[in-house]
């Protein structure tokens, strides 16, 4: 019988391969960056999307989204931590992708270590 965990990434996985290309092979991209970036967020199943928490039964921190534009965000779960810069108290919650080159797989990896550590 497969654990919680695992039911939930299946799900993720399965949702992923139902994206039309090239749109799938991007969002699993992220998805594998996501994944090996903070090996100890689960993959689920939130609001109808691919999203990565501390535990099945804890709130997403980050989302991956294919909706008119692919997007990857944080939600207002992770730590909050202002931008400062031109940005002052906000902070950066959303990014819109098409692709994944390195300097964006590199960001990726900085915004999802920055909602664990």
């Amino acid at each position: 019988m497969l654990s919680k965990d695992e039911k939930n990434l299946s799900q993720v996985i399965d949702k992923i391969s139902k994206m039309d290309e090239p749109r799938r092979s991007v969002v699993r991209q992220v998805h594998d960056i996501i994944v090996s970036a903070a090996p100890t967020l689960k993959p689920r199943i939130w609001y109808g999307m691919p999203a990565y928490a501390k535990a099945a039964s804890t709130p997403a921190l980050v989302t991956l989204r294919n909706d008119e534009r692919l997007n990857l965000a944080i939600t207002e779960k992770a730590p909050f931590r202002p931008a400062g810069g031109e940005d002052g108290a906000l902070m950066p919650a959303a990014w819109y992708f098409e692709t994944v080159d390195e300097a964006t797989q590199r960001r990726i990896v900085e915004i999802v270590r920055s909602v664990v550590d």
